[in-house]
């Protein structure tokens, strides 16, 4: 929190600059009309007595003021008003409480908000609205304080105590009270240029191709312009119609013979549209390469993050240390039996505590998950693998001293090194042996050897929150059989990449990745639950893990060489491969892994005795998704944009990219780059969803770290920088769910289903398996 000068200083300035008060920047701010209705007090103008309100001690209306005595020396919380009819407050919406007030001698308020979580069974959660210093002058002051909730608040009360003083009995008197949700109405939408290009640009040896959104039903000539103003390459569009995907006329321009490196390129068309510029450049995608990685280190746990490693701006303490007012991670309890019920609907609960320090915080919230963790570190890790198979010095790119990280120097492959941090994370998750019996479906059962699903705080932290600033609840919830199978794969992954470097935590991996897939065994049913989507975390919930057991069976298949996981692959039933099954339209995710085992398997050598036909499934696959891309004007291999629709494209190209490692088929190569186009800008928005990479870049992540546009906003809020360069977006949602959202994209399709807004956590969040399969790409197209 901002000192008390500070907040002084910021509230004076928002009170006596703004006549109304102010509202996040938008594209189309509506100054004159910021709030929304209904207001939220009611009898908030005391028109109606103290109607609605509790009182205490009782006050009496002066002059449409409702006036109230505070006793010298009295308690804290003993002279205060309070809300009667409750109301509801929308977690990560925007609202403004508004006031007049003054008071016969100096004295401080205490404005608070609190309510109950309906999912998280109606229990109380910490107060969306907590500001203890509001000073009062003996001169009516209008205050006007936005805040955004943490946490859903049903049935929520408004406080505002009075804070008194030691030797005097002091009049308070307050009038206007009132509290709105933002208005963020009328939206327009700025779609950006109608040439849609990847702004960061291209290869000179790759494709070169833009979108134009234009209704003309005849072709439209292009112009390719250099950056001193020279007409370079010319050309006409070719006519794709109605596009799907957005609902807009597009038309395709192929530019793609031209190949001068250069910067500061743009096209220009018949129609008046020009593009944002771009570069064609070999080195285009190294920047990428090594920003995608960076924003690992700044979302580790359990470290201070370096102002000389990752820039003053985003240096911080070390958050999770059990250090005040932190409650994790060193010593961490399981969750209480009654959350249990609320989240597994059975009182499940442990005796023990565990170290579950390190590892990455997932997204925007500060919760540690091993099912996102583990295809995270799995990508890293393959990235590097991948590289160790591949022609050249690919691996050298990824090898020590080429991140800015603290490991740099250690004489071990860099992305190994922040792989690693995550994957100690996962072996501390894991249920010690002879552990006592758990509840599961009404049994105790054996659990050790199992892996915890998760681990967070017991409630939504607000936006922005520092780690070591978190002073919730941080709590292990119930072992899971995809937890579980999630680090016994890439435990066995790490174990073979680490035999090099550092054989005993190379062992370590082993061991755990054996006790854990051995612990599936004896539990094999054990799904993490849909309901423990929030009590301050999500659920990622999957009950069906069959997928999981492949890619765990392909893992210790090819680092221990044993039969028994060679049989158990056979008996999968992705052995079949079944492209269309292991390669799903629109990618594989977190909770589709089968793909992650088949490219392990063809990608790094093995004695697998149909490793051939698992090849050849990869190369199917990638053609499935190619033959959908054929299908769309702006390089997507998608029709349908689900939640982080950014990793689903970004995984697609993996799939594609990696066919053309395995084949050294041009076209691969082709659709792959094409496919990074979108990404970069080439799409309905003209949207470039990577911070700082293009003209028109996202600004705003939904993040506890970077939440600025709310730090901005909020004077009580900490301050927090903007997201580094090289995080992304997860882009465009077709159902889209969250405040922004469900205010100005009503209606919306698809690729026009985004909004870049910090509470946009369904279309604007961040998470560590998408800048993961980011990072993926980005060191593949940066040896293109």
């Amino acid at each position: 929190m901002r000192s008390v000068l500070a907040y002084l200083s910021a509230l004076v300035t928002l009170t006596a600059v703004h006549a109304t008060p102010l509202v996040l920047k938008r594209q189309q701010p509506v100054e004159q009309d910021p709030l929304g209705t209904p207001n939220l007090i009611v009898n908030g103008d005391f028109t109606n007595a103290t109607n609605g309100w509790l009182v205490q001690p009782p006050g009496a209306l002066e002059n449409s003021s409702l006036c109230v005595n505070v006793p010298a020396g009295a308690s804290a919380n003993a002279s205060f008003i309070q809300t009667t009819n409750n109301f509801t407050e929308v977690k990560n919406d925007i609202y403004y409480l508004n006031f007049t007030a003054y008071a016969s001698h100096g004295i401080n308020l205490w404005l608070n908000t609190q309510g109950s979580d309906p999912s998280a069974g109606g229990a109380p959660v910490g107060p969306n609205l907590n500001t203890t210093q509001v000073p009062l002058t003996t001169s009516p002051h209008a205050f006007s304080f936005p805040y955004s909730p943490a946490n859903q608040g049903d049935n929520t009360t408004l406080t505002i105590k009075f804070l008194p003083l030691s030797n005097v009995t002091t009049q308070v008197c307050l009038s206007g009270v009132s509290l709105h949700r933002i208005n963020r109405l009328p939206y327009v939408q700025d779609q950006g240029p109608a040439v849609k290009v990847n702004q960061l640009g291209y290869l000179p040896s790759g494709p070169k191709r833009a979108t134009l959104v234009t209704q003309s039903k005849s072709p439209v000539n292009w112009t390719l312009v250099n950056n001193d103003g020279a007409t370079v390459s010319t050309g006409y569009s070719v006519v794709f119609g109605n596009d799907t995907s957005s609902g807009l006329n597009a038309h395709t321009i192929d530019f793609s013979s031209y190949s001068q490196e250069g910067t500061g390129y743009i096209v220009t068309t018949g129609i008046g549209a020009t593009s944002f510029p771009f570069a064609i450049s070999s080195t285009l995608y190294d920047g990428l390469r090594q920003d995608s990685m960076q924003f690992f280190y700044q979302q580790r746990s359990g470290i201070a993050i370096d102002a000389e490693l990752a820039d003053t701006q985003y240096a911080r303490p070390a958050g999770h240390l059990n250090v005040p007012p932190n409650t994790g991670d060193l010593v961490t309890p399981c969750q209480y039996a009654w959350e249990g019920n609320v989240t597994d609907g059975e009182p499940w609960t442990c005796n023990y505590t565990l170290d579950v320090s390190q590892g990455w915080y997932d997204a925007g919230d500060q919760g540690k998950y091993v099912v996102n963790g583990g295809i995270s570190t799995w990508t890293i890790n393959q990235a590097y693998e991948r590289a160790l198979y591949t022609a050249g010095d690919a691996a050298y790119a990824l090898g020590d001293g080429s991140l800015r990280i603290p490991e740099r120097a250690n004489g071990y492959p860099d992305w190994l090194d922040e792989a690693r941090w995550e994957m100690a994370f996962m072996l501390k998750m894991q249920v010690p042996a002879n552990s006592p019996p758990q509840l599961f479906n009404g049994s105790y059962i054996d659990m050790s050897g199992l892996v915890h699903h998760k681990m967070h705080g017991n409630e939504w932290t607000p936006l922005p929150t520092l780690p070591d600033t978190d002073s919730s609840r941080r709590e292990l919830h119930r072992p899971s059989t995809a937890g579980t199978l999630n680090m016994a794969a890439t435990a066995a992954q790490s174990a073979r990449l680490w035999a090099q470097y550092d054989a005993a935590f190379a062992a370590q991996c082993l061991s755990a990745a054996k006790t854990a897939y051995a612990a599936t065994k004896r539990a094999p049913t054990i799904y993490a639950s849909g309901n423990d989507w929030d009590l301050g975390g999500g659920a990622y919930s999957d009950n069906d893990v069959t997928d999981e057991w492949f890619w765990a069976a392909a893992e210790l298949y090819i680092t221990t060489n044993d039969n028994a996981y060679l049989t158990d692959l056979a008996a999968n039933p992705y052995s079949s491969l079944n492209a269309s099954a292991i390669f799903p339209a629109g990618g594989f995710s977190w909770a589709s892994t089968a793909a992650l085992g088949a490219i392990s398997l063809a990608v790094v050598p093995n004695a697998h005795p149909n490793r051939s036909a698992i090849i050849n499934t990869i190369l199917t696959g990638a053609q499935n998704y190619m033959a959908v891309q054929a299908t769309q004007p702006t390089g997507s291999f998608l029709t349908s944009y689900p939640w982080g629709s950014n990793s689903n494209q970004l995984n697609s190209i993996l799939t594609v990219a990696t066919a053309y490692d395995l084949s050294q088929n041009s076209t691969y190569r082709t659709s792959a780059l094409t496919g990074i186009d979108y990404i970069l800008g080439r799409n309905a928005l003209a949207q470039s969803y990577i911070l700082h990479y293009g003209t028109k870049s996202t600004r705003n992540i939904h993040s506890r770290l970077y939440a600025a546009e709310l730090s901005e906003l909020i004077p009580q809020d900490v301050l927090v920088p903007r997201a580094p360069a090289g995080a992304m977006a997860g882009g465009a949602n077709s159902s889209p769910a969250d405040p922004p959202a469900d205010d100005v994209l009503v209606g919306c399709v698809g690729q026009l289903c985004y909004v870049d807004d910090c509470n946009s956590y369904s279309t604007n969040e961040v998470a560590v398996n998408w800048n993961s399969a980011l990072a993926w790409v980005a060191a593949w197209a940066a040896t293109q």
